[in-house]
């Protein structure tokens, strides 16, 4: 039997590195089985999304590259970074990574305000959000929420139950959220800003952060997601076009109506991957920001379905996975890499088929993306690994 050891960042006990606790058969058999949905959830997940980025993008790539392949290969050559990474996450106790948060966020936070410096920053479509050269880019936004997730739930895991007094809690947080907020929105990216403001709120939920204080806070936040969603001139096109795509389909509501053409085109059983229409040139960002749509298309409504049935599994398992955590920082990481995933996929999906407003963020896993893709992985490893440990 293993004795704990006591934490030296805030009393908590854990189990020594690299050793195993004792568990009851019936706990190593639920372990085990969290764990394996967990990693056959994020395989297929990752395959069935190369297939989609190669039926999407197979038309535009030829026209715009020479071949058809284009797409497919970068994305491929990402999901094997990708898989690298998730290895060494999985592989590496996480209680490990709580030394190295603080250096981390500092880190991403110097990247985003790189991002912003000219001649550094990769400008697309009017937004500064990349760093490199050619298509050999990345976006550091990110690495950003990743290491956000991690920095939140160490100092949360520290504070224990003085969380509740909201200056030690709520205060510092928002604090570092606030921070690196800003440096989305000069980018600008309300879009990723809103998804990291709501992992932090949950988390924050989740770690028993007062109510009274928690619900300013987000009421607050939503004014002022509100007021910069009409400060900017695009941002204002893009909420008029989500109310009424139709009412200018050449322009603003162009992407809106193309996607909902394409999804309404696929009915119950789709035409069949590799026949859809919307990719041809009528569907913007077809497969990135919009691949929702070509899986409506091509796989119809039962083949979207099956797509939200598998991020539905995947967040009840990283819940069961978070309630089943050795300790406090596992179970809030896991809350953290869980709210992640499942919001952004909420987001995108609620764009694509026009109940929310444009924001331009991945499906998780599926859309092409390499920056996403990659820091996703390592999310997913960090989750797979505290899943391996449950209790």
């Amino acid at each position: 039997m293993t004795v704990p050891l006591i934490s030296s960042r805030g009393g908590e006990p854990r189990p020594r590195a690299g050793r195993l606790r004792t568990a009851s058969p019936d706990a190593a058999t639920r372990r085990g089985s969290s764990f394996t949905w967990l990693f056959a959830i994020v395989v297929v997940l990752n395959l069935f999304g190369l297939v989609m980025v190669l039926s999407a993008s197979a038309v535009t790539a030829l026209y715009e590259y020479g071949s058809p392949w284009y797409q497919f290969q970068r994305q491929f050559i990402w999901l094997c970074l990708g898989s690298a990474a998730l290895l060494v996450t999985f592989r590496v106790d996480y209680h490990r990574w709580r030394r190295y948060t603080t250096p981390l966020l500092l880190a991403s936070m110097g990247l985003l305000v790189l991002v912003l410096v000219p001649g550094l920053g990769v400008n697309v479509n009017g937004a500064s959000r990349w760093l490199g050269y050619g298509q050999l880019r990345i976006q550091p936004s990110e690495m950003a929420k990743l290491t956000v997730v991690l920095f939140v739930a160490d100092l949360l895991a520290r504070r224990g139950g003085k969380v509740r007094d909201w200056r030690l809690g709520l205060k510092p947080v928002m604090v570092v959220f606030g921070a690196v907020a800003l440096l989305f929105l000069l980018q600008p990216n309300l879009g990723t800003a809103i998804i990291l403001g709501s992992i932090v709120l949950i988390m924050l939920f989740v770690a028993g952060a007062p109510l009274r204080p928690l619900g300013i806070t987000v009421a607050g936040l939503t004014v002022g997601a509100v007021v910069l969603a009409f400060a900017e001139p695009y941002r204002f096109r893009r909420l008029m076009a989500f109310r009424d795509p139709w009412a200018d389909p050449l322009n603003t509501g162009f992407q809106t109506v193309q996607s909902q053409t394409g999804i309404a085109n696929g009915g119950l059983f789709g035409t069949g991957i590799g026949e859809g229409r919307a990719k041809w040139g009528f569907l913007p960002e077809a497969h990135t920001d919009f691949i929702y749509a070509i899986i409506g298309e091509e796989l119809g409504l039962l083949g979207a379905l099956s797509v939200v049935a598998l991020f539905v599994a995947l967040g009840l398992l990283g819940v069961r996975t978070a309630l089943r955590a050795p300790d406090r920082f596992g179970m809030l990481v896991a809350t953290g890499v869980t709210a992640w995933i499942l919001v952004q996929a909420f987001v995108n999906i609620g764009a694509v088929v026009g109940v929310l407003p444009i924001t331009g963020v991945p499906l998780p896993f599926v859309s092409a993306g390499g920056s996403s893709l990659l820091f996703t992985m390592i999310a997913a490893g960090l989750l797979l690994n505290i899943a391996r440990q449950a209790r």
